[in-house]
């Protein structure tokens, strides 16, 4: 039972209430010692009288019965306008309604909010059953530091004037890496993200993985520009991996990279303040580290990456 914080009687208190004035206590004593009036004791009294100990226990203040309640053709009307994706003002003119009454209609029929309208895809999860299989590619841009940045201080003052005057101190860029079976993850930071930058590192994590024993055959990219191009085309070939893009506008497909790029930021890019993009930078391969041999993984069952091999 959740009681209000500030309430004078627990179901306890009522019970002592109760129980003071069957004793032959008078409600005027007995509420005086509760902290309440002789009317809450009274009120108390004769439900425990009607119903036992149940009577003293919270009840809704929800009213039993509706003085006028809407007639369920309305309500059909309303759900069916709502499936039309007309908004809740809307269906009340149309109706005749109040929104009070449209918005009581569409939350009990779970259509409060547009995206409650939306099919719900089921979730198909996929994993590659051995490392190499598959890596997952994707890059991350991140904003150059030059002090301590407002992801920590919470000052933007003057950032934005500063860039206007073109002293702006532009960016950099993270391209990881993410083997689908194992999550071994591998990581660099590059000026652009460009097609050399990306051929130059695909062949990084390739030779990485070939390190632990692990030979890469395929590789998922989502369409970027500097995937979609020719030199990294050739690269591919050259390693013998597989090119696989995602399909268009759908992100989740490269989902573990993407959710990898969401733990690298929390847990390094942004997890302490750096001074310069350089000392940020340098944290990387330790940081790395740890993610592949120390850190359990959820995906994974709480194994490290390494031990996956």
């Amino acid at each position: 039972m959740n009681v209000h914080k500030n309430a004078r009687l627990t179901r306890l208190g009522r019970e002592r209430l109760v129980l003071a004035m069957r004793s032959g206590q008078t409600p005027e004593a007995a509420a005086r010692a509760a902290g309440v009036c002789p009317r809450t004791a009274r009120k108390w009294l004769k439900r425990f009288e009607a119903e036992g100990p149940g009577g003293l226990i919270d009840r809704s203040s929800r009213p039993h019965k509706l003085r006028r309640p809407t007639p369920a053709a309305v309500q059909a009307e309303i759900v069916a306008l709502r499936r039309q994706r007309l908004c809740a003002r809307h269906i009340a003119k149309r109706v005749g309604v109040s929104p009070a009454t449209v918005s009581r209609v569409l939350r009990a029929a779970g259509l409060s909010r547009m995206s409650d309208l939306d099919l719900v895809e089921p979730v198909r999860r996929y994993e590659r059953a051995t490392p190499g299989e598959l890596i997952h590619i994707d890059i991350k841009k991140l904003g150059r530091i030059d002090g301590v940045g407002h992801r920590i201080t919470q000052d933007r003052r003057g950032q934005s004037n500063r860039r206007g005057r073109g002293q702006g101190l532009g960016w950099e860029f993270a391209h990881v890496c993410v083997d689908d079976a194992s999550r071994i993850a591998f990581a660099e930071m590059k000026r652009d993200e460009t097609a050399a930058s990306a051929v130059d590192f695909l062949k990084a994590p390739v030779a990485y993985y070939r390190s632990l024993g692990v030979a890469v055959a395929r590789v998922m990219t989502d369409n970027g520009s500097c995937y979609k191009a020719f030199a990294f085309r050739d690269a591919c070939r050259d390693l013998r991996l597989r090119h696989i893009r995602t399909k268009p506008y759908t992100p989740k497909t490269n989902g573990k990279a993407e959710r990898f790029i969401q733990t690298a930021l929390r847990e390094w890019a942004y997890a302490k303040p750096y001074d310069h993009s350089d000392q940020r930078t340098s944290q990387l391969p330790q940081w790395l580290h740890d993610y592949n041999w120390h850190r359990p993984h959820g995906g994974i069952h709480a194994k490290t990456p390494t031990t996956t091999c």
